[in-house]
């Protein structure tokens, strides 16, 4: 049994994906093709953003929104320390300090209490400048965005969405990726909407932060290609890629149907015996992962295992507690939500095209 069963979804859109595939063949624009527009103006309106602006990962992706938001040296970038690396990372690349914040305990998210309090300590230390927030889609479900833009709003911070895990969850019918000031995705193919290699988009309402977002991703160039008006990077979703995802965007609504049918089934089974997601009121998740939490965990995955059941672990070790940020000076304890959901947490198969047996 796979965890993420890419080969069903392959096979289900086979002449839809090799047909769009060949037609990329056929015209031979595999940079910035005519497919990387066409998917970038049908990703901005199913988010429902003016903006969407593809890039190779969902790590270009945030790197390219510290670009655009001139995150540097000196400013503070508040951010979950339950998280994948990614997220953290392009803050210290940016040479700006991340300030980790702790997790709401039901949703898996980022804490709103305790980053409001992680601000108001940052602000009487003094030493930074407090510049952005930094709040991840966990797991597919988006973050408490209502009190975090309250938040925001309050210190005069930017915020961005890390929805990488989170494409197609909502709140009150507003989309993933349509929060705050500028929002990020990735298209591995693991995630809710993959593609066949890496890839991601940024999106925005920000007629501004979309062309410098427009030039940074193409070494900074103006109007012409070998006009560089700044300092960029090398970051383009490749035709191919866009040819891909153009055929499972398509079909993702019918699959968020699918994942969420197993997502239920799932809460029916187990809510017995284990903490289990919760989807606060007015909140959609993609289920990017169905993800538990069990005190005895290493014993319960054994149990899967002998069954032939996979499972998988998000993520063992927090930010705070990461080799690369010992030079923050974090200890054990300060963030002890986090710390117990690393070490309790486990997930199960989780995909568009599980079998869900009805009662």
């Amino acid at each position: 049994m796979p965890f993420i069963d890419l080969k069903a979804q392959y096979q289900h859109l086979k002449t839809r994906i090799d047909s769009r595939i060949q037609k990329v063949l056929d015209h031979g624009h595999y940079i910035m093709g005519p497919e990387v527009a066409e998917l970038e103006e049908k990703l901005a309106e199913y988010v429902g953003v003016k903006h969407a602006i593809t890039c190779a990962n969902g790590t270009d992706a945030l790197t390219l929104c510290m670009m655009a938001l001139d995150i540097k040296e000196g400013d503070a970038v508040f951010c979950p320390t339950f998280t994948f690396f990614a997220t953290a990372e392009v803050i210290a690349f940016a040479k700006a300090t991340p300030v980790f914040v702790d997790s709401d305990a039901s949703t898996f998210n980022i804490c709103p209490k305790d980053l409001e309090r992680q601000i108001l300590r940052t602000i009487s230390e003094g030493k930074l400048n407090v510049k952005a927030i930094v709040a991840v889609d966990l797991f597919g479900l988006p973050a408490n965005y209502p009190l975090i833009e309250s938040i925001a709003k309050k210190y005069n911070l930017k915020v961005i969405e890390d929805a990488a895990q989170g494409f197609g969850g909502s709140i009150n019918g507003k989309r993933a990726g349509s929060f705050g000031d500028i929002a990020t995705t990735s298209f591995f193919p693991a995630k809710p909407l993959g593609c066949y290699g890496d890839g991601g988009a940024i999106f925005t309402n920000n007629d501004e932060y979309a062309e410098l977002l427009k030039s940074y991703r193409v070494h900074g160039k103006g109007t012409d290609k070998y006009d560089n008006v700044r300092i960029g990077i090398n970051s383009r979703l490749d035709t191919i890629q866009a040819a891909v995802l153009l055929e499972k965007l398509a079909e993702f609504p019918q699959e968020l149907i699918n994942r969420n049918k197993a997502s239920t089934n799932y809460e029916k089974q187990l809510a017995s015996i284990y903490q289990t997601p919760q989807v606060p009121y007015g909140y959609e998740s993609s289920w990017a992962q169905y993800t538990l939490v069990s005190e005895e965990r290493e014993m319960e995955i054994a149990k899967y295992k002998k069954r032939g059941f996979p499972t998988a672990i998000y993520y063992g070790i927090c930010m705070h507690q990461q080799t690369a940020f010992k030079y923050l000076g974090y200890l054990k304890g300060d963030f002890p939500v986090a710390e117990r959901l690393a070490i309790s947490v486990f997930s199960l198969p989780m995909h568009g095209y599980l079998e869900v047996k009805s009662e």
